[in-house]
């Protein structure tokens, strides 16, 4: 199959339209970063093109009184800078913000990073972690699944060659929780997550920890969250044991996840300062 059209969609009802129309032969572009290289590398072959980047429907970060809903369209750059998602939800902003180049932030966007389904991608481990939801639509009608689920494994997620992803949506962080990040790249620039790790902690009044999710990306298959690691903290104070006890029990499940590859050694080393560090600024982050 050879590409014989490119579309300009001004609309999302005329990309649904498109989709229906010529399904598995077509392929939608919003910042191209990963399609072009797959393009050129004959990864994939789309009789048609749907460029969606500038879909304004599908650009935006909303915030309701519960709830936070971000734009499939919507720009690394437009999340970093979001006033919206500087506070509790810093750890958001900072995977955007670590996300290659600022070229790169310029033009790859929330829902084309996630459809992409990579291993490192550098949104998933937060999102995850703030138990997102997936948004998706085409002309039979509308439904919403948890990322979680959404993502299938390297490459693969759960949507019809006729569907869109329209919008991410979670629940804002309530008083005394915080989302946090952190990352191990190859290099500064352009860095390709080697490791990265992300915490949404809810602490009460005496810090005990009342819930926490933890997941992690470029350890597996796809990004993913860290349950058995989870729960060994419900209920505990983040003392110096507490921590030690959950990083033992991460490296105990990197090293099952990795066996056999060359990088287990490194990564089920490495992991227990990056966790570590993005433990204690999430839970600091918690009480301010």
């Amino acid at each position: 199959m050879s590409l014989k059209n490119v579309y300009v969609a001004k609309t999302l009802d005329e990309v649904l339209n498109l989709l229906n129309q010529y399904g598995c032969e077509s392929k939608l572009i919003a910042g191209g970063t990963d399609v072009i290289i797959q393009l050129r590398e004959k990864e994939i072959s789309p009789k048609v093109l749907v460029d969606i980047s500038n879909l304004s429907e599908i650009n935006f970060i909303d915030e309701s009184e519960d709830k936070i809903t971000i734009g499939a369209c919507t720009t690394f750059t437009t999340i970093a800078e979001s006033s919206i998602l500087k506070d509790k939800l810093k750890g958001l902003v900072q995977s955007a913000e670590s996300v290659g180049s600022p070229q790169i932030r310029n033009a790859a966007t929330i829902g084309g990073n996630i459809c992409n389904a990579s291993m490192a991608a550098d949104i998933v481990p937060p999102l995850l972690a703030l138990d997102a939801e997936v948004l998706i639509e085409s002309k039979a009608g509308k439904r919403r699944i948890l990322l979680d689920h959404f993502l299938m494994g390297k490459g693969k997620v759960d949507i019809k060659p006729e569907e869109i992803v329209t919008a991410i949506t979670f629940n804002k962080p309530k008083n005394r929780e915080a989302l946090g990040f952190g990352k191990l790249g190859l290099r500064k620039a352009l860095a390709i997550a080697r490791i990265s790790t992300a915490i949404y902690l809810s602490l009460d009044e005496e810090n005990t920890c009342r819930k926490i999710r933890i997941a992690n990306g470029a350890v597996g298959f796809r990004g993913m969250r860290e349950k058995e690691v989870e729960n060994i903290f419900i209920g505990k104070q983040l003392t110096e044991d507490v921590i030690n006890m959950g990083i033992e029990k991460l490296r105990e499940e990197l090293n099952q996840r990795l066996a056999g590859r060359s990088s287990a050694e490194f990564k089920t080393t490495a992991i227990a300062g990056i966790f570590k560090k993005a433990l204690l600024e999430t839970a600091n982050n918690c009480k301010e």
